[in-house]
């Protein structure tokens, strides 16, 4: 796959990121704090549609072809997502797993598809006898691989014995900020923060820095893009260098109005490109005044319906999609993990000038995003509407 190619079909993979994200603010989380990974849900989707081949998983997740899927699974895994064992850089696992009852064959193609692509582990077992030791299996698997961020995604009862299939992705991501942008006086310090309706609550603790930061301001809003350390570090003991085009950061888009994150998310999931726009050219300022927020906020829903609203259709009707997340942002960085897990059943352009940027206080609620930038990868989304919510 060129790289052309792969960076066309992540843009379409952000597109359905983007739908996902629209339709769990219109439900679900209108007034909720949200953190979930469209990355891990593609992938489970998309070891959906290379088994089932069904148009409409093609078409809702915008592919070409099932090859194109299963060669842009390969590629994030193999690299985007590929753990470094250099010192300081990103940790990061993902992982896939496949649990088939003993009684359905699998086809060849597919056993080497999902082995070879999906780098997934497969799993023969009794969903008719022994359902619940599945579901504890399952958990135990999403526990581990998440380092014990998600113990549980399957709740109880949720497995029974007409269950034959479950497709699973657990992600973990845990990196250090790129400098030591909060740890020179003063501290991090209690501010108060300004809810949508108006209210405020007191206690929130905030961080602050005097470094200089990467800012961009446009009309209505601003973005903070935070790096974290890259992988690719000099081995002073071996004289080596290990070089990893990777860079991932975390961006904050912050509405200039304390009330203006249900406009701004609504730009940023409905008009098309808004990201690429927005997300890639940086002022690096040192401003006035500096404050974000400490947070830790975990989410968790059931996928199918939400995935049928925005036009999966019928594709979901024998499925449930089980998804959860979890974010912890301080001072050293973010640790963030997600796992998705599916069972079956019978089986342009904005070119204004940027403006002078006075102050990035967030101080109310507001969007995020964890990306990889060479690749533009949405790894982690959400939204912060009470930082004391978890």
């Amino acid at each position: 796959m060129t790289n052309s190619t792969c960076n066309s079909i992540i843009s379409n993979q952000t597109d359905v990121a983007l739908k996902i994200t629209k339709q769990l603010l219109e439900s679900e989380f209108k007034d909720k704090n949200l953190i979930f990974s469209p990355l891990s849900i593609h992938i489970v989707l998309s070891l959906i549609a290379a088994r089932t081949n069904n148009p409409q998983f093609l078409s809702f997740l915008k592919s070409k072809s099932i090859d194109d899927l299963n060669s842009l699974a390969f590629n994030l895994i193999t690299s985007v997502l590929a753990d470094s064992p250099s010192r300081g850089g990103p940790r990061l696992n993902s992982t896939n797993g496949l649990w088939v009852d003993e009684s359905i064959p699998l086809e060849d193609s597919y056993k080497q598809v999902v082995l070879d692509s999906y780098k997934a582990a497969l799993n023969q077992v009794d969903f008719k006898t022994d359902p619940e030791q599945v579901r504890i299996q399952v958990n135990s698997w999403v526990d581990k691989e998440t380092k014990g961020l998600i113990p549980e995604i399957l709740p109880p009862g949720s497995i029974d014995s007409g269950v034959c299939l479950i497709f699973a992705n657990a992600l973990y991501f845990k990196a250090t900020w790129d400098d030591d942008f909060f740890y020179e006086p003063p501290n991090s310090k209690d501010h108060k923060f300004h809810l949508l309706n108006g209210d405020s609550v007191k206690g929130v603790p905030f961080m602050t820095s005097s470094h200089c930061h990467s800012i961009a301001a446009f009309d209505g809003f601003k973005v903070l893009s935070l790096p974290y350390r890259d992988c690719a570090l000099e081995d002073f003991d071996n004289g080596t260098y290990e070089d990893d085009p990777r860079s991932f950061s975390m961006l904050w888009l912050l509405p200039d109005a304390r009330d203006g994150l249900p406009a701004l998310t609504e730009r940023v999931c409905s008009e098309s490109g808004f990201l690429d726009r927005h997300l890639n050219s940086f002022t690096t300022v040192r401003v006035k005044k500096f404050l974000i927020p400490k947070f830790k906020i975990s989410s968790g829903f059931e996928a199918s319906g939400v995935l049928k609203k925005i036009g999966l259709g019928d594709g979901c009707d024998l499925m449930a999609i089980f998804h959860e997340s979890v974010i912890d942002v301080d001072e050293n960085g973010t640790t963030a993990a997600a796992a998705t897990c599916a069972q079956m059943w019978d089986c342009d352009g904005d070119f204004s000038k940027p403006k002078e940027i006075e102050e990035f206080v967030a101080d109310h609620p507001f969007m995020f995003l964890i990306r990889e930038y060479r690749t533009r990868t949405v790894l982690f989304m959400g939204q912060v509407l009470n930082p004391l919510a978890g």
